[in-house]
């Protein structure tokens, strides 16, 4: 785990404004509520994320079956929504108030992105219990990634991202400590 010192850190900061390239940036948010077998409540949980979004969410089917959950392939099982720019910015920031601004290291990966997960939707700022829909969690995934990934993505001209040029554990952490003023805590 890498320890985050306030000399590693403004040595980090520094080469970030050396050159702009290297600074990280947040790519998209990218919000899953996953219900199973009852397609009427996930109708619902599909537009209580809308609500809290601000952009209509794609539902997700089944690969396959799984006859000890009820689950048929090809069913509607989980809602999904991919927030990015402004969007994603404000709605990472009442993700992370449902959070406490407080994110378990084990959460960042080696690539620099993290996952998190609310427990249960009420706890976002803004939102009220129905007792028709009743209670949900969600999982949240933060994308982050440095100017110049659009080749990796791209159609022509296809190329690869060197190692240095790309976002690790320490950096992600670093850029979500400045922005949001989240807390890094040991898991």
């Amino acid at each position: 785990m890498p320890v985050i010192t306030p000399e590693v850190e403004a040595e980090i900061v520094k080469k970030w404004e050396e050159n702009p390239m290297y600074q990280p940036r947040l790519a998209k948010v990218t919000v899953n509520v996953s219900v199973g077998s009852n397609f009427e409540r996930l109708k619902k949980i599909a537009s209580v994320l809308e609500e809290l979004t601000g952009q209509k969410p794609s539902l997700r089917r089944a690969k396959r079956t799984i006859k000890e959950f009820g689950i048929r392939r090809g069913e509607p099982i989980a809602a999904a929504v991919t927030l990015r720019k402004n969007r994603a910015v404000e709605f990472l920031r009442k993700a992370l108030d449902a959070v406490g601004y407080r994110l378990k290291a084990s959460s960042f990966d080696e690539y620099g992105n993290v996952c998190f997960g609310i427990e249960e939707h009420i706890r976002i700022p803004g939102v009220k219990y129905d007792p028709e829909i009743g209670i949900f969690g969600m999982d949240v995934c933060v994308t982050i990634e440095k100017p110049g990934y659009r080749v990796l993505r791209r159609r022509r001209a296809r190329s690869n991202i060197p190692k240095r040029h790309r976002v690790n554990k320490l950096e992600a952490m670093i850029l979500l400590k400045r922005l949001f003023g989240v807390e890094i805590v040991e898991s």
